[in-house]
């Protein structure tokens, strides 16, 4: 140890040579907020100079900017669609070299052997990938989910390096009641010193202070300016989201100033492939936020030493010494077009594409998860002995849908679908244990014709959510999804029109991610122009979060039709 302080004072004063010098470089510092003009010395990985120094290796920058790796604060892998090291392929060319995961997804499918799925295949990588432990495994008791997490199950991991904390708190309502799973867990992480991240989107006043007591750090789901100032009043950080379903960016920037910027960081929560490929990733955060006004050093300093500050990284997010040399360079501070990544001062990336090579991981502990019992057209039967109904109204681009009461086609006393009216039905059948739950629900603005549509992603618990004009399609796609082990299938006519199979946990492609977007392509392309699906909507996106009992306002899960703001089940006939 004591060599090791000598040696590195010796390469900090240049009496050694540093095993890689970055010369004539325009160095972004995030901590005096200004443009230093200098060489970066970097030996073993860790920056230990800045000024004029002369290394064994020496790459002349040629007076570019260069600024520390960038962090995602809050991610979930999964709803890209591919494994971790894909996903790194991915967004380590963009410049994140860092994120903080949260696998919720997979853990509602497969509890702990999915969460460490997911460290042990993003080991390795020229990605640092920490974990939040999921904190709502399941998200609600009005659901089926794969797996469940107690306190108790954490326990196992809670004192893992890579583990930060206690994942975002969705069950808020708990929190501030004080019920005993959820407070049991807070504890775990306070009694090992870990963080714990929010998810309380509009509570207020006393309840917000409860949340915050209960030892609540950060939040990413504000949606206003006001929610934001609530939140860093009261000591939280803002996580400001810009992911593909919710874009928060915009609007929550008109309330930064330098005063308060400190603690804010950047995160994209959720974000496809089609979206990290033509975007961005991190990288996106920050174009937009100087687009909109905030000037480059601020947004960097978001993307890099904020986060870190937050979850404790003390030797990230920086270009100082003493900090890994997580680098990149970039053109300049408007376009903000990555040009290099250098993970611990390692060229990794360049133009976009990764220089690395990820190898086959083994997946079989998280495979051949969709489990369901055979479905028959009398199980998709909507009975109704009036032809008055609730029906779940979409939004455009938007998670929230409305409670409509609407004039049904019925025979019989069940529902029959009418070309003329834009109703259709929805069925959320339980495939982790068979075990013959399915809810049924009727669905307006969705407007598919001629065909249906099949998932295994169905946000939080994931089981396998079916939308259709007609059983017979709808029993085609379903059949195909179970048989491939999950992903998104289309059928139409008695046909299945396109498959992506997604065999990890039957939300997961073991394929790249340009592949995986391809494909995903093809298939929105067949879903607008074939069955004629609302384009103002991602049909794959949106049918994956109506089964969320979480976003208002009606949503339906395996158990049955449920209305979130009484949270409570409902009934799906209006009764005159």
């Amino acid at each position: 140890m004591k060599g090791e302080i000598k040696k590195k004072i010796d390469l900090a004063y240049g009496r050694m040579k540093p095993e890689l010098v970055l010369k004539n470089a325009r160095i972004v510092n995030v901590f005096s907020h200004e443009i230093v003009d200098g060489d970066i010395a970097i030996h073993e990985g860790e920056i230990v100079g800045i000024g004029n120094y002369f290394g064994e290796k020496e790459i002349d920058v040629e007076g570019r900017f260069v600024a520390p790796g960038l962090i995602d604060g809050h991610v979930h892998i999964e709803s890209a669609m591919v494994s971790p090291p894909q996903f790194a392929r991915a967004v380590v060319p963009r410049g994140t070299t860092t994120i903080i995961a949260d696998p919720h997804e997979i853990a509602n499918v497969k509890g702990l052997e999915g969460i460490k799925y997911m460290m042990e295949a993003s080991e390795g990588l020229p990605l640092n990938a920490y974990f939040m432990l999921p904190s709502c495994v399941p998200a609600t008791s009005f659901e089926t989910s794969g797996a469940e997490l107690l306190a108790e199950d954490l326990k196992e991991l809670i004192g893992n390096e890579r583990i930060l904390g206690l994942g975002e708190l969705m069950n808020y309502p708990g929190v501030i009641a004080g019920d005993d799973d959820i407070v049991d867990k807070i504890q775990l992480s306070k009694e090992h010193s870990k963080i714990i991240d929010g998810h309380g989107p509009e509570i207020k006043n006393k309840e917000l202070n409860a949340y915050v007591a209960a030892g609540v750090l950060t939040e990413h789901e504000c949606s206003t300016v006001e929610e934001m100032m609530n939140r860093l009043r009261l000591g939280m950080y803002i996580l400001v989201r810009q992911g593909s379903a919710a874009r928060n960016l915009k609007e929550l920037v008109r309330g930064l100033k330098r005063e308060n910027m400190r603690r804010c960081l950047f995160c994209t929560d959720d974000k496809h492939p089609e979206d990290i490929l033509l975007t961005g990733h991190i990288d996106n955060n920050v174009r937009l936020a100087i687009k909109n006004g905030i000037d480059p050093i601020s947004a960097i300093q978001m993307a890099t030493i904020n986060a870190a500050e937050c979850y404790g990284l003390k030797k990230l997010g920086a270009i100082a010494p003493g900090y890994i040399a997580d680098i990149i360079i970039i053109d300049d501070l408007k376009d903000f077009n990555v040009l290099q990544v250098f993970k611990n001062g390692r060229l990794v990336a360049e133009n976009k594409e990764p220089l690395f090579n990820v190898k086959d991981f083994d997946n079989s502990n998280v495979v051949d998860t969709v489990r369901i019992k055979p479905v028959t057209k009398d199980d998709l039967r909507i009975k109704n002995h009036t032809d008055i109904a609730n029906v779940m109204r979409l939004s455009s681009h938007s998670l929230f849908t409305q409670r409509v009461v609407r004039k049904i086609s019925t025979k019989d006393g069940e529902f029959v679908n009418n070309e003329k009216l834009d109703i259709l039905k929805l069925a959320v059948i339980e495939r982790h244990n068979a075990t013959g739950n399915i809810g049924l629900g009727l669905v307006e603005d969705f407007r598919l014709k001629n065909g249906a549509i099949a998932l295994t992603i169905a946000h939080d618990s994931h089981n396998l959510i079916v939308i259709g004009d007609n059983d017979e399609d709808m029993l085609l796609a379903i059949d195909k999804v179970a048989k491939v082990g999950g992903g998104i299938t289309i059928a139409s006519k008695g046909e299945i029109l396109k498959t992506l199979e997604l065999p990890i946990a039957g939300i997961i492609s073991d394929e790249p991610m340009e592949v995986v977007n391809e494909k995903l392509k093809e298939m929105l392309k067949i879903a607008y122009e074939h069955l004629n699906v609302n384009k103002d909507i991602d049909p794959f996106m949106t049918l994956s979060f109506l089964a969320l009992p979480v976003i208002p306002e009606i949503k339906v899960t395996d158990l049955g039709l449920f209305d979130v703001s009484r949270f409570d089940f409902m009934d799906l006939e209006v009764k005159e």
